[in-house]
């Protein structure tokens, strides 16, 4: 009796599912088609990729558009629409004011498609719960599948160049932008934990911590530093929120699975552990990377108090970046493997987001779009009885990214998945949350 019961229900939960993910569907794409291998570099900065995953984003504002016309209803709410539309404010500011307007218009269009149109479609785009539910497995999927392609360039040597060897995890974004799968992987471990942590079905948090086991690995492969501490400090928030004995419980296991994966299996260990050492020294002795890193910062520094209210216009790092920075800065990184050839890529950004802004757009550029991030997180916070589970996922990626920006600016195809993260989350931070 109880099995004529389950079968019928299971079908509604696939049907419902199915209907869903049609409706959703100009979101997934987006999603989907960051699985297409990378075929140009990655520029950093305010630069585009223009693939696939950009021009599906585009679709995805215009259809979001048709769809709030033919309601006739009010697409946002007025705190939501000041939220969205602070960083227009800077963005516009620093493009007027820029010596050159007309090489900051590419500028002006990949900033309000990332962090403005593209969020505002998500959230409108996302009707209750088990609609960002839908969104918030489909980036785990991905993770999946990217993880998947970046354990298997490690075991067969056909990854990126790191330390001499073709061994360093990118997924299918190629060597030139070596954080896309560091960033996707960890969106999906954020995304996983939260789901863990805040449901209440035994199904749903066995297979959040199945997947959150899969995940851990490719993110130890990618050598990336930035995505490792931001991924503890994100999953670390999100332990606390949801409690302090939990939050010991989870990071006894995952301690003991780092011992078992690195320690045990042996599992990248040597580069794991010069890669971890490398964060403490610098100092001492930085290697290039870190080095260049810094000399970038303070030529950000340099340009900012040249400009201090509106920055040196959008684009404008690089033309002003050689008369700011000290002799220590390098040419370029070098870029291999992953069925690329050797090239000299040149650093663009100074891969700080805050100090980006902070050089381009100045003072009111920062505050704008500093101000939009702050806003969605408070909102979020503001929100967590409403459901923990959304909750929990909103605050750790808003937490991931705010964090990754000290390390990290926009550039490369990822970047079009990070707007989409952020329209997840402005949908439980400004939303009207209606229960499924």
């Amino acid at each position: 009796m109880a099995t004529a019961v389950a079968v019928p229900a299971l079908h509604d939960d696939v049907r419902d599912w199915a209907r869903r993910a049609w409706s959703l569907s100009p979101v997934l794409a987006v999603i989907a088609l960051l699985l297409v291998p990378a075929t140009g570099g990655a520029e950093g900065g305010t630069g585009g990729t223009g693939g696939l995953a950009d021009a599906a984003s585009g679709l995805l504002v215009l259809i979001s558009l048709v769809r709030v016309m033919r309601s006739g209803a009010r697409p946002l709410t007025r705190w939501a629409a000041v939220v969205l539309g602070l960083p227009v404010l800077g963005i516009c500011l620093a493009a007027i004011t820029s010596s050159d307007p007309a090489a900051s218009l590419p500028g002006v269009a990949r900033y309000l498609q990332v962090f403005v149109l593209v969020p505002a479609a998500v959230l409108l785009m996302i009707r209750d719960r088990r609609d960002f539910a839908v969104v918030a497995w489909a980036l785990v999927a991905l993770a999946l599948l990217q993880g998947a392609v970046g354990v298997t360039q490690y075991l067969t040597g056909t990854g990126a160049s790191y330390m001499g060897e073709d061994v360093r995890a990118v997924g299918t974004f190629g060597p030139t932008d070596v954080m896309g799968m560091a960033t996707v992987v960890s969106y999906g471990l954020v995304v996983v934990t939260g789901m863990a942590l805040g449901s209440g079905r035994g199904r749903v948090r066995t297979a959040a911590l199945v997947c959150a086991g899969l995940l851990f690995l490719p993110l130890v492969l990618s050598f990336s530093r930035g995505a490792w501490i931001a991924t503890v400090l994100a999953i670390a928030i999100q332990l606390v929120l949801s409690g302090l004995r939990r939050a010991g419980r989870v990071a006894l296991v995952t301690g003991a699975l780092a011992v078992v994966l690195v320690g045990g299996f042996g599992v990248g260990s040597a580069m794991v552990k010069e890669r971890v050492t490398s964060i403490t020294q610098v100092a001492g002795a930085p290697d290039q990377s870190v080095t260049d890193r810094y000399t970038m910062w303070a030529a950000a520094e340099r340009m900012w108090r040249s400009d201090p209210l509106t920055g040196v216009g959008l684009k404008g790092f690089p033309a002003y970046r050689d008369s700011n920075a000290s002799l220590a800065l390098s040419s370029g990184s070098d870029t291999a493997g992953a069925g690329a050839t050797f090239r000299r890529q040149p650093l663009l950004s100074p891969h700080n987001m805050y100090l980006l802004v902070l050089s381009e757009q100045g003072l009111v550029g920062l505050l704008t779009l500093a101000g939009s991030w702050a806003a969605l997180l408070v909102g979020a916070l503001r929100r967590r009885a409403r459901g923990a589970d959304c909750a929990l996922v909103a605050i750790g990626l808003l937490s991931w990214q705010l964090i990754d920006f000290f390390y990290a600016d926009i550039g490369g195809p990822s970047t079009v998945l990070m707007s989409v993260v952020l329209g997840l989350a402005a949908w439980w931070a400004l939303a009207e949350v209606k229960r499924a």
